[in-house]
């Protein structure tokens, strides 16, 4: 892993369509990505456009952080008390269109996980948090720092802030990398209705 790896600055709204790129590149083998868009054949370019809509609302209410120049990855953060995809703030980001872009079957899929996934969220956290919503880095740039220089800046205000984070993942190897930065597992499990394997991971605040 490098060591200067230049630090976060945030999305541009003109950096979205890249955003959403780059995204789906970096998930597009993603265990819940392919659960969601079972057909290889369409899966980026449906995959594309989810993503771009998911940095799109980090945009709308949160914190977004890519790296400097170009868009080699993308953190999409939640702050305290907002961490719940509303259906009014899925529909100012874009959702109202993904019937349309990526079908009824792939969204009745993402709903119903993500209606799981936000049970075990208020479950497990009921205090004030950060929320990693979206961390990826493009295929050719992992493994390069370029991850840890996106989370940085909002794991050291939340430490700042004396407050704790969490996250969901569905791949294995991305746990080494969060325990690198101080999460630890809650919950490791099986998504319902044939769903991935998946850990949700909790960074306690610092004292």
């Amino acid at each position: 892993m490098t060591t200067n790896t230049p630090e976060a600055t945030h999305l541009k709204e003109s950096q979205l369509d890249a955003a959403g790129e780059v995204l789906g590149r970096a998930f597009f083998d993603d265990p819940l990505t392919e659960y969601i868009f079972p057909n290889p054949d369409n899966r980026s370019r449906r995959n594309e456009w989810f993503l771009r809509t998911g940095a799109k609302y980090g945009q709308l209410y949160g914190e977004v952080h890519t790296t400097p120049e170009s868009v080699d990855g993308v953190a999409c953060w939640l702050p305290p008390g907002e961490a719940d995809l509303t259906p009014f703030r899925m529909v100012r980001a874009g959702m109202l269109m993904a019937p349309f872009k990526v079908g009824l079957g792939a969204l009745k899929r993402f709903l119903d996980i993500s209606d799981y996934i936000e049970k075990l969220h208020q479950r497990d956290m009921p205090e004030d948090h950060w929320y990693l919503m979206i961390l990826g880095v493009d295929s050719d740039k992992q493994g390069q720092g370029v991850g840890s220089s996106l989370v940085a800046p909002m794991l050291a205000r939340a430490d700042a802030e004396g407050l704790p984070c969490y996250l969901e993942t569905m791949k294995e190897r991305n746990v080494a990398f969060y325990e690198k930065h101080g999460f630890q597992v809650v919950v490791e499990d099986d998504l319902p209705k044939g769903g991935p394997h998946f850990w949700t991971m909790k960074r306690p605040a610092k004292a």
